[in-house]
């Protein structure tokens, strides 16, 4: 297994660097889109949310390192910044927690949290951000942070799997379509030279067991997911976002799945129909 390299203070400084010299206005996935109009049977008042403040954290001390950074163009949805804060701060509370059950022992290496939030997608329609980073706490590697938040201006909500596809019969549809391109890029990562056949087809049961059970027909397997847009800013295909281990080992790393519109629609529930590319 591979092992970490941990990131050192220097790298996390230049983090928040980047991230502060970012646009205050994003381009949005797939090109730039058009402002679209707003579905039908959405409020065009919804309440307003109490302002949430965004501030870049950076801390380094002899036990840990902490280096956390927002885009300013989110700051325009207090309730998408409200739901970015919070992941934040859970992560930090459970490094600070690892921190803390040290007691008087000082560890090996500083236990690290080092989280970006990028602007994806900025519409009037629909608004996407992606949270990548990890947190380590001891051991050979860190634990993966991979979050995607989608969150709707109209109405001011977070859009969740749950509330996009309502019945099984969706659900399986995404699964079956996920889980034949998992299968097809893990068989291509295989090496085929100088690997016994026995050794391969051991690699293959094992990644065909790991894909099913972290891509079967449950909501809860796709919560991370992004849009892809077209050039009028309809959605074409949901980007299925999958951390280390959930479909494969921590060496494969982050894998995703483009579930085209033509799969979803079907499916979709009726009030974010008007949010997707019509066939």
């Amino acid at each position: 297994m591979s092992r970490l390299v941990h990131v050192p203070y220097a790298a996390v400084v230049m983090l928040l660097v980047l991230a502060g010299c970012k646009q205050q206005e994003p381009a949005t996935a797939v090109g730039e889109a058009a402002p679209v109009e707003v579905p039908a049977g959405v409020s065009s008042e919804p309440e307003p949310a109490a302002a949430v403040e965004m501030r870049d954290v950076i801390e380094n001390t002899p036990s840990h390192v902490i280096g956390i950074s927002y885009p300013p163009a989110a700051a325009k949805y207090p309730g998408l910044a409200a739901e970015l804060v919070e992941y934040a701060e859970n992560a930090k509370a459970e490094l600070l927690k690892a921190v803390t059950a040290l007691g008087n022992d000082k560890p090996t290496a500083p236990y690290e949290l080092s989280l970006a939030f990028d602007m994806l997608v900025d519409t009037p329609a629909i608004v996407a951000v992606a949270a990548e980073g990890s947190s380590y706490t001891g051991g050979a590697h860190g634990q993966p942070l991979v979050a995607r938040f989608v969150w709707l201006p109209q109405t001011q909500q977070q859009l969740t799997a749950e509330a996009l596809i309502t019945d099984v019969a969706g659900w399986q549809a995404i699964s079956e379509y996920s889980q034949e391109k998992l299968l097809a890029q893990a068989m291509a990562r295989i090496p085929s030279e100088g690997v016994e056949p026995e050794d391969q087809q051991r690699q293959i049961r094992n990644l065909s067991r790991m894909i099913h059970d972290g891509s079967g027909a449950e909501a809860a397997n796709f919560s991370q997911f992004q849009p892809v847009l077209d050039g009028t800013g309809k959605i074409t295909a949901l980007r299925f976002v999958f951390p280390p281990y959930q479909v494969g080992p921590y060496s494969d790393g982050t894998q995703t799945v483009d579930v085209p519109a033509a799969v979803l629609l079907p499916h979709v529930a009726a009030q974010y129909r008007e949010l997707f590319a019509q066939p």
